[in-house]
């Protein structure tokens, strides 16, 4: 079967995923079949859930039995970010069609990532490339998780730390990202960071990303029109 040009661009920007959704989708099947859930359970949870750090979260939720009222909080505080990271992007997956639904459900902070420092060649297909990379990163989280249970009573090494795996994947994007973007970028990211560390002053550990993502979202509204001009001007550094 001749695979195409889109499918092989994909991969080719997947595979640092595919190193850490595989473990750390491994280190959630471990977790869940510890738990007592055999492996048709981490298939269907990574396939249908497909939240990341909220899955490890719910397998606490699952073994202490909290409520759906406080479970429901607890998502809607763990996943808010995802709210934003689909604005930039409304437009683009509503011109994929039928595919839009899938493109908002499968929208990961490892996914988010690529979409903004991606640069797809003019000769490929632009929406089919995006479809390909959200396909193959859950394709690698799902297959993961499912490995991690299935193995899960074979497993005699120490899995302490290995959560760390998708933070440090998501720091290396952030860099390439950094040294190629231009200063009005650059002082995007370092406005969200500020905004990160005050509310997590204020807030505290467990409650500052919804506060932080409203104040850095807000402040960039009002510094729209600056941004704007610098990003006309083209400065860079």
């Amino acid at each position: 079967m001749r695979v195409g040009p889109e499918t092989k661009f994909a991969f080719r920007q997947t595979w640092p995923v595919l190193i850490g959704y595989g473990f750390l989708g491994m280190a959630f099947g471990l977790l869940l079949q510890h738990a007592g859930y055999h492996a048709g359970w981490a298939f269907l949870v990574s396939a249908v859930v497909y939240a990341g750090s909220m899955q490890f979260v719910l397998v606490g939720i699952l073994s202490s039995g909290l409520g759906l009222p406080a479970a429901a909080l607890m998502t809607l505080t763990i996943n808010s970010r995802h709210f934003f990271y689909g604005l930039p992007f409304l437009k683009t997956f509503r011109a994929m069609g039928r595919r839009f639904l899938y493109m908002v459900f499968s929208l990961t902070d490892e996914t988010y990532a690529l979409f903004c420092q991606v640069q797809i060649p003019a000769e490929l297909d632009r929406h089919k490339v995006m479809f390909r990379i959200a396909l193959f990163n859950q394709i690698y989280w799902v297959g993961g998780s499912t490995l991690g249970a299935t193995f899960g009573e074979l497993a005699r090494f120490n899995l302490k730390g290995i959560d760390f795996t998708m933070t440090a994947l998501f720091t290396v994007i952030l860099v390439e990202q950094w040294l190629s973007a231009a200063l009005s970028a650059r002082l995007s990211v370092l406005l969200g960071l500020a905004c990160g560390v005050a509310s997590l002053l204020v807030f505290g550990p467990d409650r500052f990303v919804l506060p932080a993502l409203l104040l850095a979202v807000g402040l960039l509204v009002l510094l729209r029109p600056l941004l704007a001009r610098m990003r006309r001007g083209g400065t860079t550094s």
